[in-house]
């Protein structure tokens, strides 16, 4: 009798097991199939969804990207014209002159870092790759001022690799729709990853990107405008009245 009292409690051991996992499963099904809607329904409402600094070669975008740092691309893209005309490739800025490199990237603001940075950068794409940005993330980010946010951009727009990108807006919304818990850049990119196809990895930081910076805001998110409102575990976080939402909403 123990015996078979013993073996119906394994049995309903097993079984509790083999619901919970079933359990977890049907989550996690829920959760892939939830942020692959709002996915198609984000990249629907920014079909243009791009990265916006301009740029010809790895080579600019790689320089345009560590000046985008605590400002606008637009910002960026009315001094690199200017740069690159003066130091068309690795070589040129690698020689330039530090104070004349500043004075062409001081509306960028803390122009003097990302002038040592980028001459940096110039020096040692000249002297280690031959003048060739690398395509590798270790290797990009062996150079000056170089991340792996700033790698993971150019590998996906300059080389095509696939990437997600882990900025401000990223990190935010990600955590906001659900897609990750953390605010941990590595466990975003991780966690991300691991719900999309690795093919749309770099699309869909572009959309993320456009969504933090037209609707998802930092400070007062346009809940109410939102396209993924009905989907969004945060929605409330901001004004959800459609009027007043919509008067936050900004062009990305």
């Amino acid at each position: 009798m123990a015996s078979e009292n013993t073996m119906n409690e394994q049995n309903a051991s097993t079984g509790a097991g083999k619901a919970a996992a079933g359990s977890d499963r049907a989550t996690a099904t829920g959760e892939v199939a939830a942020a692959h809607e709002i996915f198609r329904i984000l990249h629907q409402t920014y079909p243009d969804a791009r990265c916006a600094l301009t740029f010809h070669d790895p080579f600019e975008l790689l320089v345009a990207t560590v000046l985008s740092a605590q400002t606008t691309d637009k910002g960026v893209n009315k001094v690199t014209p200017i740069l690159f005309d003066h130091y068309p490739d690795a070589a040129a800025l690698g020689a330039a002159s530090l104070p004349e490199v500043e004075q062409i990237i001081r509306p960028t603001g803390f122009f003097h870092n990302k002038a040592t940075a980028i001459v940096g950068i110039g020096q040692a794409l000249t002297e280690n790759f031959h003048g060739v940005v690398p395509r590798e993330i270790d290797q990009l980010t062996s150079l000056p001022g170089v991340g792996r946010k700033t790698a993971q951009v150019v590998r996906g727009h300059a080389f095509g690799i696939p990437g997600v990108t882990t900025d401000t807006h990223v990190l935010r919304v990600s955590k906001r729709l659900g897609f990750t818990s953390s605010t941990k850049p590595l466990t975003v990119e991780r966690d991300v990853s691991a719900l999309f196809d690795e093919s749309t990895w770099t699309l869909l930081s572009d959309t993320l990107i456009f969504h933090g910076r037209a609707r998802c805001h930092a400070k007062k998110a346009a809940c109410g405008a939102c396209p993924v409102a009905g989907l969004c575990p945060s929605f409330g976080i901001g004004p959800t009245d459609p009027d007043e939402a919509e008067r936050l909403v900004r062009s990305p």
